[in-house]
């Protein structure tokens, strides 16, 4: 054929060629059109959020109490500017506003990798903040709350803050795809950061108060596990995720028993009313049986013979993503229905449970100053009527108790440090002997030690699962040590020794303030066993110790292992690549024997490795603290005194300065002030009435 020929053909075959493109593409088009647009949550009409009418409604009456306070603060201020009543009432006045200003109610979502919290959050939030994935996403603990602006902070371990653009939040919340199929620790274990704290103005469940903590996935390492249960310490409450279509694994159970034990510290064997079980991924459940199934088997075990919660719907079933798809969509379905029921649930414990005992306490708090404040003026009218006289030998007398209260600040201090060095000899002995018998426990322990990896094909994937093994036994031994010896045993003897120092020395002080009244009748005796009654209030039971040292003393030292001061699998494995895979590949060690070396070694490290860390140095700092809270306690109610008696001296001066019309004034004055405080507590009354009548409809 010609050249000429062969061109024509050529054009020919390429102008039928984009002639049936065309036509394809003309016809996909109009199939395209004809079919549904695929909705990629572009919202055509408003979302269907979750309303939280009643914790709006708590946050009202957080709202009316605060305003309690701020008027509280201006009557006493005024009347600490007249030299009516003494400067700590309005310090304290402070501590309850800001106590009340920083009240959120704290959620934290727990639960292994892929169970899916992080869309359980975006449904509770109503927007796709969270990052999802089908592998482990989260890597590390996100805090989701309320703020004017939306803005993004890391809070390092260091201690370090530092503001982020908004785009870098999903990039840094979340782990690598290499870290979450390989386990890689280096970037599990060793991140900076120790929590992001995500701020938004428009969430609709945290600008009603409630700040939502997401905890990284559980169990595929024991640090992750050692910062899970440091949340527990500050929460609300708890929700735990588990896949419906297998529930509740052996691991889950016993990861239950545990949460259920730090949520009751001191009543371990008690159900926790604070505890949410969630059965997500309910929609791959198909059968209305299997459903059935599913629900009888989670409810035997978290509400049986040994229950795990307690309380009205405390277990769901759930589809957070076709919840969440619903409610983007602004439609509503089966699964909005029953995500709508478990947030209702949640609403109603956190306002009707968690937040009346808030306020209730609160309430308690600022009338317990009003009464003070009511005790004192009183006492000021009393004086300036006459009724109180205080003679030469008797301001001595009272300079004197001021002296002897001084000096009872001291003492107290003394004897704190005296039984903070004596309970450190016990402890320390305790320690030394859990110590030398560490090395037989964690071998008994490695016996037990699994791995699916060939020793000598996989050996750093086998290493690392040991390494893990190691880790999580090693951190439930540390526990067993801070709860079970100290706990219950040697640092309980000399805090209840201190305790009852501390009680008799505010006896005495009550004591000499009583005698002192039956000489000059004054009001303040009142005032002070008001606050001595609330510091004893504080010391009763267990709760106070466990407070101290419990679960977060036991949480600090897994925490500094872990995270802290270096003990991180890749120590581990470096002194395994020299010490041990050597040996190996050299064929020193029989086949069979390789297991049982390798574990041999993981223990040998990570033990020397802990012995570097002084572990016994951060036991002795967390028992100080709890000694320093209560010595902390009674310095304020000897400063309450001392300032009760520098506040009657004062008055009395003033009054015999004063002209009998100016005496008038002063008692007109002191009658206004009355009658504003007694207003404050009429309007404390009613808060806690509507409260009252909110939890009973």
């Amino acid at each position: 054929m010609s050249k000429s020929g062969h061109t024509k053909l050529e054009k020919l075959y390429r102008l039928t060629y984009f002639m049936d493109i065309s036509l394809f593409l003309k016809a996909a088009s109009d199939m395209l059109a004809a079919l549904p647009t695929k909705s990629e949550h572009k919202i055509t009409k408003p979302r269907k959020n979750v309303s939280y009418g009643e914790l709006k409604k708590f946050q009202e009456y957080r709202t009316q109490l605060d305003n309690c306070c701020y008027q509280l603060f201006q009557i006493i201020q005024d009347c600490t500017n007249r030299g009516l009543l003494p400067h700590t009432l309005i310090e304290e006045v402070k501590e309850i506003s800001q106590k009340i200003q920083s009240e959120r109610f704290r959620i934290s979502v727990l639960g292994e990798f892929s169970q899916g919290k992080s869309t359980l959050l975006n449904a509770l939030l109503g927007e796709e903040i969270q990052p999802v994935r089908e592998i482990p996403c989260t890597g590390m603990v996100t805090v989701l709350k309320y703020g004017i602006k939306k803005r993004v902070i890391c809070r390092y371990k260091d201690g370090r803050e530092e503001e982020i653009p908004f785009e870098q939040y999903q990039l840094k919340v979340t782990i690598s795809e290499d870290a979450a199929l390989g386990c890689l620790s280096d970037e599990l274990v060793d991140n900076e950061i120790d929590e992001i704290v995500f701020e938004h103005p428009d969430l609709e469940l945290c600008s009603s108060g409630v700040e939502i903590v997401d905890s990284p996935g559980l169990n595929e390492h024991p640090e992750r596990t050692a910062i899970t249960q440091k949340l527990l310490k500050d929460t609300d409450a708890v929700i735990f995720l588990t896949n419906a279509s297998h529930p509740l694994t052996q691991v889950e159970r016993g990861f239950l028993k545990d949460v259920r034990t730090q949520l009751n510290p001191g009543k371990e064997n008690q159900p926790a009313t604070n505890l949410f079980i969630v059965g997500n991924f309910i929609d791959l459940v198909r059968t209305e049986k299997g459903r059935e199934q599913v629900q009888k088997k989670i409810e035997i075990f978290v509400q049986g013979q040994n229950p795990i919660v307690a309380g009205e719907n405390r277990v769901h079933f759930i589809s957070a993503q076709a919840a969440l798809d619903a409610i983007l969509r602004g439609t509503e379905d089966e699964y909005l229905k029953a995500f709508q029921h478990f947030t209702q649930s949640l609403e109603k414990f956190l306002t009707f449970d968690s937040g009346r005992v808030k306020i209730k306490h609160s309430i308690s708090k600022i009338n317990r100053v009003i009464e003070k404040g009511l005790y004192l003026l009183s006492q000021s009218e009393d004086i300036l009527n006459g009724k109180i006289q205080i003679s030469k030998t008797e301001k001595y007398k009272i300079l004197e108790q001021i002296g002897e209260a001084s000096g009872y600040d001291i003492k107290v201090r003394y004897i704190a440090n005296i039984l903070k060095k004596e309970a450190s000899v016990p402890a320390k002995n305790a320690y030394d002997k859990w110590r030398e018998n560490l090395n037989s426990c964690m071998k008994a322990k490695s016996e037990k030690w699994f791995s699916k990896h060939s020793p000598v094909f996989n050996q750093e994937n086998l290493i690392q699962d040991y390494v893990n093994q190691f880790r999580r036994d090693l951190s439930q031994e540390i526990d067993a040590q801070v709860n079970n010896t100290l706990t219950s045993g040697i640092l309980k003897e000399y805090i209840d020794k201190l305790d009852l120092e501390i009680a008799m020395i505010l006896k005495v002080i009550q004591g000499k303030v009583n005698k002192l009244n039956q000489q000059i009748p004054t009001q303040w005796s009142d005032p002070l066993y008001l606050e001595i009654s609330g510091i004893n209030d504080n010391f009763i039971g267990d709760r106070a110790l466990w407070g101290g040292i419990g679960i977060g003393g036991a949480t600090a030292i897994a925490l500094i292992v872990f995270a802290g001061l270096g003990l991180t699998p890749v120590l581990i494995l470096a002194g395994l690549a020299a010490g041990m895979v050597g040996e190996i590949g050299s064929g020193m060690i029989g086949f069979n024997g390789i297991n049982d070396q390798i574990k041999r070694k993981v223990c040998e490290i990570g033990i020397q490795n802990l012995d570097k860390l002084k572990i016994d140095q951060e036991l002795n700092k967390i028992v100080g603290s709890v000694f320093n809270s209560r010595v902390e306690s009674a310095s304020r109610v000897i400063a309450e005194a001392i300032a009760l008696y520098e506040n009657l001296l004062e008055q009395q001066e003033k009054a015999h300065n004063e002209t009998l019309e100016q005496r008038e004034a002063e008692k007109m004055w002191i009658y206004q002030k009355r009658q504003e405080l007694e207003q404050v507590q009429n309007g404390l009354e009613v808060i806690l009435s509507k409260c009252t009548s909110d939890s009973k409809n």
